[in-house]
């Protein structure tokens, strides 16, 4: 579906030439970090493996050269590289963030039991994936579990639900975020396996309201326009437990970004998610428009673009740059070193 490299996995793992880092300590120096987002656009920006994302027909006529990249620290310091001023639709990038919506609504264990936070180890848009596990969509970061996330947002409406998801992801980017007419569209028209997923779910007791009502509404999410810029800050504020770190405002509890970073961190890539985290080490959320951001708790994330995709959906150029960054800047989780010499 993806073309050149089908099959084979992007995530890097050979960084042989980046001076290895550990996750302990901060961040370097704001003129350091510069010289990695520059070092990283320049080292992979002529990658052209990979493919658009061709089934929704308005993602398939996308620059292919585009390329950007962004760090925001908690401290709400944003630096770029590349493309960072050019907008395109969030798409399943919102899921972790509607997700936070409905956590700090409902509360742990209630989304827990409902939505679930196993990986399913298919593909996003697997309707196998409910069937195997008794209409159960396993976890929000797919699309039968972005589904029922929708559904359960605040309001008594469809319009209610969608201004809702709106506001809340405006205030994580820190500005008011527009609705992509044109994506929508275009999505609207080429969405019948998510109606599928919607009725599917529907029919096995999944899914709160009408099907074809909350497809329209996560169409509507996934149509938001973002850059590369407004992704490092969106992913800041959930490394920042919660508070937008530019403009201060408190979007959602501690506890809540706890919660969704840790299925980020196992399902933020769909099959890919157990590589990413064993190769990079970061949580992690990818979108068919070519969007990933990865957060480091404590520190901050990186916003990356770049529309060219591998066989699962996640950007090739993106996951490149992300894997460089953190290995020089020591962003790894499971990454540490002894703080006294060893005794004999």
């Amino acid at each position: 579906m993806y073309g050149k490299g089908q099959g084979a996995s992007v995530i890097p793992n050979d960084y042989s030439d980046v001076k290895q880092q550990v996750s302990t300590g901060s961040l370097p120096e704001k003129a350091r970090i510069e010289e990695l987002l520059q070092d990283v656009h320049a080292r992979y920006a002529d990658i052209d493996e990979g493919m658009l994302a061709y089934y929704i027909p308005i993602l398939g006529e996308v620059d292919p050269s585009l390329f950007a990249v962004a760090l925001s620290n908690v401290g709400g310091n944003v630096l770029c590289a590349g493309d960072v001023n050019y907008e395109f639709s969030i798409q399943s990038i919102s899921k972790m963030f509607v997700y936070a919506l409905v956590l700090q609504e409902l509360g742990h264990d209630a989304v827990r039991d409902y939505i679930g936070v196993n990986n399913t180890g298919m593909s996003f848009n697997s309707v196998m994936a409910i069937e195997l596990n008794e209409g159960h969509p396993m976890n929000p970061m797919v699309n039968a579990g972005a589904l029922a996330t929708a559904a359960l947002v605040p309001g008594q409406t469809a319009a209610e639900k969608w201004e809702n998801i709106r506001e809340c992801l405006s205030a994580f980017a820190g500005r008011h975020l527009k609705m992509d007419g044109e994506v929508y569209r275009s999505e609207s028209r080429s969405n019948e396996r998510n109606k599928a997923l919607g009725r599917l779910l529907k029919a096995h007791g999944q899914l709160e309201g009408e099907p074809l009502e909350i497809v329209d509404i996560y169409t509507r999410q996934c149509a938001l326009k973002v850059t590369a810029h407004d992704l490092a800050i969106m992913g800041s504020t959930l490394a920042d437990g919660g508070v937008n770190p530019v403009t201060g405002e408190r979007v959602i509890s501690a506890d809540v970004c706890r919660d969704v970073l840790a299925v980020v961190a196992t399902n933020g890539l769909y099959e890919k998610s157990g590589e990413w985290l064993f190769e990079i080490g970061i949580p992690a959320k990818s979108g068919v428009s070519g969007g990933i951001v990865a957060m480091a708790p404590g520190k901050g994330a990186i916003g990356a673009f770049s529309p060219l995709l591998d066989n699962a959906g996640n950007s090739v150029r993106s996951q490149l740059a992300i894997g460089h960054l953190s290995r020089a800047l020591g962003l790894n989780l499971f990454a540490s070193a002894p703080q006294r010499p060893a005794t004999s």
